[in-house]
C-alpha cells in the first residue's frame, strides 16, 4: 500500500493554499479556521478522480490520508502562526506600550516568525498518539469523521464499526488486499471464467457481472460530475458576491435596521455566502451561541456601556469606545471557561494517572508480570477467497491487542512506519532553541523567557489535545489567553512580550492538535504516521511563506485592523 507520493503532497499544498487565504480571510474577520479535512480529503479524491483514466497506480485510501494532512497543515498557519491574533494586536500598540520593540513586521520577518512557531507542536504531537489514540482510544470526532469520508470515496467499510477482535483477525488478508488490490481483482475474475459464467455470457465476450460493472461505474462518474458542476456553481456565486462587495462595500454591510443604528451602533447584515459555508462547517449549536453573543454584546452592552458613560467614544473605538468595552467582557468569559475546562482536564489525567500508578504497584507487590499477555490460540484463518493467510502476523496482531489491555506499551503499527524516537525528541529540542532564537532577534525578548513560554505551552498543548480528542474542541484561544495571564506575573508591564506568549502556546496546541486529528484517521485506514508527519512538516513549512504573503497583500488592500478586519 502506497502512502506517501509526491502527487498528494502537491494537490495538498495547492487545495491548503486556497484554504489558508480563506482562512486568513475569516480569521481576521471572525477570530475563527476550520481544519477542512474532510473537504480536503473530498477534493482530493475528486481531483484523481477525474484524472483516474490516465494514471498508472490508483489514488488509494492511505494517499489520501497523506493528501489531506498536507492540506491541514497548510490552511490552519494563520491562527498557529497567530496571523490571525497576536500579529493584528501588535500594531494596535502604541510605541510607549511596545518598549521600542517591534510591532510591524516585514515579509522576511514574517516568515522567520511562522518557522519559529511551527515545528515544536508537531514534534511534541508524536510522542502523545500512543496514549491518546494506541491505549485510550479517544474519539477525535473529526479526525474519525474523516475516515470514514476516506472509505466511503474508496468504497472500504467503516473503520469505526469493526469490533476490534474481528479487525485483528482480519488485519493480515485487509492488508494484503489493499497492497495487492488490482491483482487480486485480477485472479478474482480468472477464478470466475467458469462453465457457470460462459452459460451467461451473452454472446459479445462480456458477462453479466462485467456489465453490471460497467454500469456501476457509469453511474458513478455522473454522480461525480453533478458534484463538481455543484461545487463549481457555489465557488462562482460565493466569488461574484465577493467582486460586488469589494466595488461595492454597501454590499458587505446592509444597514437594515436603519441609518442611525447602521452609523451610531455599527449594526449591519452582511450577506456572505462565505459565511453562510462557515455556517455549514461549524454547525447549529456553535452558530446559535455565536448569534447570541453577537446580540448581548452589540444589542445589549454596547449601548449600555455608552449610555452610562462607560465607553463614550465611537462605537467601534478600541480604546474610547464599547468595542474595546465588551472586549473585557467576552475575554473574562472565554477565559473562565478556560481555566475551568482545562481544570476538569488536568484533574482527569493526573486522576488517571494516580490509578495507573496504583495498577503498577499492586503488580509489582503481587509479583504478577506485567508483560505477559494472555496466550494466543493459533487458529487456520482463511480469507474471503477460501486462501490461507500468515497466521503468525494475525497472532501478533492479537498479542498486541491482548498486551494494550494489560498495560504494556505496545504499537500495532510496523516501527518502520513510525517517526523514530531521535527525530521526535532532537527535533523538539532543536525547534524549541529555533523558537528562542528568533523571538529573541524579533522582539529582543529574553531567550529564558521564551523557553518558559515553551515549557508552559507544552502541557497546555497536552490539554487541549485530550479537549479535542473528548469534544472536538481545541481551545486554542484560551489556552493563548491562560498563557498570557501566566506571564502576565512572568513579564510585568511587556505587553509585546505577553502577546508573543500567547502565541507560541496557541501554536503549539493548534499545531499538537491538527496532527493528532490526522494521525486519528490514519490509524484508522492503516496509513503510515511517518508519512503524515512528513506531510504535516511540508505542510507547514511551505504554508508559512504562502500565510505571510497572503498576509501582506491583505494589509496592502484592506487596514489591519480596520473596517473589513476588526
Amino acid at each position: 500500500m502506497v502512502d506517501f507520493t509526491w502527487r498528494a503532497i502537491v494537490v495538498g499544498l495547492l487545495f491548503g493554499t486556497i484554504l489558508c487565504f480563506s482562512n486568513l480571510w475569516f480569521g481576521l474577520q471572525s477570530g475563527w479556521i476550520s481544519m477542512m479535512s474532510l473537504q480536503s480529503s473530498l477534493v482530493g479524491f475528486a481531483v484523481f478522480k477525474a484524472l483516474e483514466h490516465v494514471l498508472d497506480i490508483p489514488f488509494g485510501p492511505a494517499e489520501n490520508v497523506v493528501l489531506q494532512s498536507a492540506a491541514v497543515a497548510t490552511a490552519t498557519m494563520p491562527l498557529a502562526g497567530g496571523f490571525v491574533g497576536i500579529l493584528p494586536a501588535l500594531k494596535l500598540l502604541e510605541e510607549s506600550e511596545s518598549n521600542g520593540a517591534r510591532t510591524v513586521l516585514n515579509f522576511g520577518q514574517l516568515c522567520a516568525w511562522g518557522l519559529g512557531l511551527t515545528f515544536f507542536g508537531v514534534f511534541f504531537a508524536i510522542p502523545l498518539r500512543k496514549q491518546t489514540i494506541i491505549k485510550e482510544k479517544l474519539r477525535f470526532p473529526s479526525g474519525t469523521a474523516t475516515a470514514q469520508m476516506i472509505s466511503v470515496l474508496h468504497k472500504r467499510a467503516d473503520p469505526t464499526l469493526v469490533d476490534e477482535q474481528s479487525q485483528a483477525r482480519s488485519t493480515a488478508t485487509a492488508l494484503n488486499y489493499v497492497a495487492h488490490d488490482r491483482g487480486a481483482s485480477a485472479r478474482r475474475r480468472g477464478q470466475a471464467t467458469t462453465t457457470a459464467d460462459a452459460a451467461l455470457d451473452d454472446g459479445d465476450g462480456d458477462t453479466d457481472d462485467e456489465v453490471l460493472e460497467e454500469d456501476s461505474a457509469l453511474v458513478d462518474d455522473v454522480k461525480w460530475v453533478t458534484k463538481l458542476l455543484m461545487l463549481f456553481v457555489a465557488f462562482t456565486m460565493s466569488g461574484i458576491y465577493a467582486l460586488l462587495a469589494h466595488f461595492f462595500p454597501i454590499v458587505a454591510a446592509l444597514p437594515v435596521f436603519g441609518r442611525r443604528a447602521s452609523n451610531v451602533w455599527a449594526w449591519n447584515l452582511m450577506p456572505s455566502l462565505s459565511y453562510a459555508g462557515q455556517g455549514i462547517i461549524m454547525g447549529l449549536p456553535t452558530c446559535i451561541w455565536m448569534l447570541v453573543g453577537s446580540v448581548v454584546g452589540w444589542g445589549i452592552l454596547s449601548p449600555l456601556a455608552k449610555s452610562e458613560g462607560w465607553a463614550p467614544g465611537p462605537v467601534t473605538d478600541w480604546k474610547t469606545g464599547s468595542r474595546g468595552w465588551i472586549l473585557w467582557i467576552s475575554l473574562a468569559v472565554m477565559i473562565a471557561e478556560s481555566i475551568v475546562s482545562l481544570g476538569l482536564v488536568g484533574t482527569k489525567e493526573l486522576l488517571l494517572a494516580l490509578g495507573h500508578l496504583r495498577v503498577f504497584y499492586d503488580k509489582r507487590k503481587t509479583g504478577d508480570s506485567l508483560l505477559a499477555p494472555p496466550p494466543v490460540e493459533e487458529v487456520p484463518i482463511l480469507n474471503t477467497l477460501g486462501q490461507s493467510v500468515d497466521v503468525d502476523a494475525t497472532a501478533r496482531k492479537i498479542a498486541s491487542n491482548a498486551q494494550l489491555a494489560a498495560g504494556e506499551d505496545v504499537d500495532e503499527v510496523d516501527p518502520r512506519f513510525l517517526v523514530p524516537a531521535w527525530v521526535t525528541w532532537g527535533g523538539l529540542v532543536a525547534s524549541t532553541l529555533l523558537c528562542m532564537g528568533i523571538v529573541k532577534a524579533l522582539f529582543d525578548i529574553p531567550m529564558y523567557d521564551t523557553l518558559i513560554a515553551v515549557v508552559l505551552a507544552l502541557p497546555l498543548a497536552v490539554l487541549g489535545v485530550r479537549a479535542l480528542g473528548e469534544t472536538d474542541l481545541n481551545p486554542v484561544s484560551g489556552i493563548g489567553k491562560v498563557s498570557q495571564v501566566v506571564f502576565a506575573g512572568v513579564m510585568p508591564g511587556n505587553l509585546v512580550g505577553n502577546l508573543v506568549a500567547g502565541g507560541i502556546a496557541e501554536a503549539g496546541a493548534q499545531q499538537a492538535g491538527d496532527l493528532m486529528q490526522d494521525l486519528k484517521t490514519g490509524h484508522l485506514l492503516n496509513a503510515s504516521p511517518r508519512a503524515q508527519f512528513a506531510a504535516q512538516m511540508i505542510g507547514s513549512v511551505f504554508s508559512v511563506f504562502v500565510t505571510a504573503g497572503a498576509y501582506l497583500l491583505y494589509n496592502k488592500v484592506y487596514p489591519i485592523p480596520g473596517p473589513q478586519f476588526p
